[in-house]
């Protein structure tokens, strides 16, 4: 199969022909149809993740069929319409038994412990556990980011940020996830203060249910204060950068909750002072659990949230090398999903 090669990090990879991934007994592999180009697959691209070998494919973001089935996968078909959680669980260990799946003990994730989806073709551990049947409505494009962006967006903001109706909410960062948390936000009743540097990316979150749109600068924290009356009720770091950080737990009025989505590939200091003064919450959020999506899709076929609407560019396989190149300076606003053929 053709698939995206990374053999160093930091540097440009190519399109190669690599082996079919092989099925496991209680697996399956996938046809992707398509895949989401994702900051994490940046970062895993630098080097940043821990456990990344090298050759190495990234993507992890993932809609298609069922190719093959292992022998032990019980309840699906080939040509099954599914998408799958980044994390895929065991469902075994102490925590998947405690329905905390996203944290799973020996989890592997599609793209960097082994590898992703930005190939023809991926494999899927853990089958039963971690395949999510798509809705007919829902296409494979606006599907893809099903897979972490939104449902990362949707788990930090509904439930672990506990966003109620009437809150005040600050997403730092208008990239995929953060688009997607400010529809989920704006879906949920909250008044959503979208924060970028880019005016692309603003315009995209006054789209898609921003009640305010704000240029980060360096009085941000004061503006955020300003237009919520006091404090967001809740923060969201979607872009992954210890000034960010910093600056969302200042936008907080007491009692607020951060929720930290963006990876942050070094180590961060927090104002532990304003953190105990306004006795607010610093949370972290990793994807969702394939148990917790039904919830989430029902929303989506409501038609109050429409992932498909994020996406503002499809990409082929040898398009993907410039792409990722790219984003070490700026990227084009809104989703990017690849479609491997």
């Amino acid at each position: 199969m053709r698939a995206v090669l990374v053999e160093q990090f930091g540097v440009r990879p190519a399109v190669a022909d690599v082996p079919e991934p092989a099925v496991a007994g209680h697996g399956v592999v996938l046809r992707v149809e398509a895949t989401g180009l994702c900051r994490s697959d940046w970062h895993g691209w630098q080097g940043h993740e821990a456990g990344i070998r090298l050759p190495h494919v990234p993507g992890h973001e993932i809609a298609g069929t069922i190719a093959a089935l292992g022998r032990d996968v019980r309840g699906w078909s080939e040509g099954d319409r599914v998408t799958v959680p980044f994390v895929c669980a065991c469902g075994a260990c102490e925590q998947c038994r405690a329905g905390n799946q996203q944290v799973c003990l020996n989890q592997e994730q599609p793209g960097f412990t082994y590898w992703g989806s930005f190939a023809e073709y991926v494999a899927v551990p853990w089958a039963e556990v971690n395949l999510v049947a798509l809705p007919a409505g829902l296409g494979f494009d606006g599907a893809a980011s099903l897979g972490c962006r939104f449902a990362t967006a949707y788990r930090a903001v509904r439930q672990v940020g506990r966003v109620c109706a009437g809150e005040w909410a600050a997403v730092f960062g208008c990239g995929g996830v953060g688009l997607s948390a400010i529809m989920i936000g704006a879906a949920s009743g909250a008044r959503v203060v979208a924060i970028d540097i880019s005016p692309g990316a603003l315009a995209l979150a006054a789209g898609h249910g921003a009640a305010q749109v704000l240029a980060f600068g360096p009085d941000i924290a004061d503006r955020v204060r300003e237009v919520t009356g006091g404090g967001a009720h809740l923060s969201v770091d979607a872009i992954g950068s210890a000034e960010v950080t910093q600056t969302a737990l200042r936008s907080l009025r007491p009692h607020g909750r951060h929720v930290q989505i963006g990876l942050l590939p070094g180590a961060v200091s927090l104002d532990m002072s304003a953190l105990i003064a306004g006795e607010l919450q610093w949370l972290g959020s990793h994807g969702m659990a394939a148990h917790g999506y039904p919830e989430m899709l029902d929303l989506v076929g409501s038609g109050a949230v429409r992932p498909g609407e994020l996406v503002t560019r499809a990409i082929g396989l040898d398009d993907v090398p410039d792409a990722l190149v790219a984003m070490s300076t700026a990227g084009p606003p809104g989703v990017t999903v690849i479609r491997p053929r």
